[in-house]
């Protein structure tokens, strides 16, 4: 029979062994995006970003059968596992962490994390890690932001614009391709969503009979295919690139100062495509991956 989930960790702890042991300016902290898609990790030394890196979600309903103290118990590991690899590249900031410089406390000692999250499911899930802070939109210093805003969102455009300047547009290629602008007062000006690269390829495989399901294409695909699946590249890779063109141009006839930011997962191809069919765009658009660990370091 497979194991459950609370087979891979040992008995759960009092809360008291879970009590955080850091202190000081240069404290250690783990910061936590959960994406549509993935959890992205940061790693914090102070305000300074150390380091990133990616995981799949939590299986939800196995968490969900665990005790609290089973949970939290979980959760701890999950996240010093999550970065023992980080621990090889012997960064300064984590070798006077208990967590990570001595294995033998992964069950004795919780970093504190920092978490952003638009999925709720998974949101309900860290809620009992001992030591979270749950970042919500009011605690954003930007004006105008609406309720429904997603705090990935308004997070890395908090991050761009202030490391990169106001005013600002940032461009979120991941699992929605979405823009975002603020004027040089901080002020949401708005944006939009529509599907990202990906998705649109995966519904057409999903929701069409006829059609293949297809992977982006490592360059600009050719506008006039011959054969299905380059269509479907064409017709996802071209519209995309109109549009981003399209939202870049207007905002700058409005901030024509403004600094252009892309982010998210598919924003190396998307910044390729851009840049081959549209290279005096592209040439604006500066690459900001990290744009969201911006935003919650501040």
């Amino acid at each position: 029979m497979e194991n459950s989930i609370a087979d891979n960790f040992p008995p759960p702890l009092g809360s008291s062994n879970l009590t955080p042991q850091f202190t000081g300016k240069g404290r250690v902290k783990i910061a936590l995006a959960i994406g549509n898609s993935r959890l992205h990790w940061g790693l914090l030394a102070g305000k300074t970003l150390e380091k990133t890196w990616d995981t799949e979600h939590l299986e939800a309903d196995a968490v969900s059968r665990l005790c609290e103290a089973e949970k939290a118990e979980y959760l701890v590991q999950t996240v010093i596992r999550s970065i023992e690899h980080i621990s090889d590249l012997n960064l300064p900031c984590l070798s006077d962490t208990p967590a990570v410089s001595n294995s033998h406390t992964l069950s004795f000692v919780s970093l504190p994390l920092i978490l952003a999250s638009v999925v709720p499911q998974q949101t309900a899930i860290w809620q009992s890690y001992p030591d979270v802070r749950i970042i919500s939109l009011d605690e954003l210093p930007i004006g105008g932001l609406y309720p429904t805003l997603g705090i990935d969102r308004a997070l890395a455009l908090l991050g761009a614009g202030n490391q990169l300047g106001w005013p600002v547009l940032l461009i979120d290629a991941g699992t929605a391709l979405t823009f975002t602008g603020a004027d040089v007062n901080r002020c949401l000006i708005g944006g939009a969503i529509l599907p990202g690269l990906g998705l649109q390829l995966s519904s057409l495989g999903k929701q069409a009979a006829a059609l293949p399901s297809v992977s982006l294409p490592d360059n600009l695909p050719h506008r006039w295919a011959k054969d299905t699946a380059g269509a479907i590249h064409s017709g996802v890779v071209y519209a995309a690139v109109a549009g981003v063109r399209d939202f870049i141009e207007d905002w700058l006839n409005l901030f024509p100062n403004s600094k252009i930011a892309i982010t998210g997962g598919d924003r190396t191809l998307l910044l390729q495509y851009l840049t081959a069919a549209f290279p005096d765009t592209a040439s604006s658009v500066i690459d900001a991956p990290e744009a969201i660990f911006w935003g919650i370091s501040y």
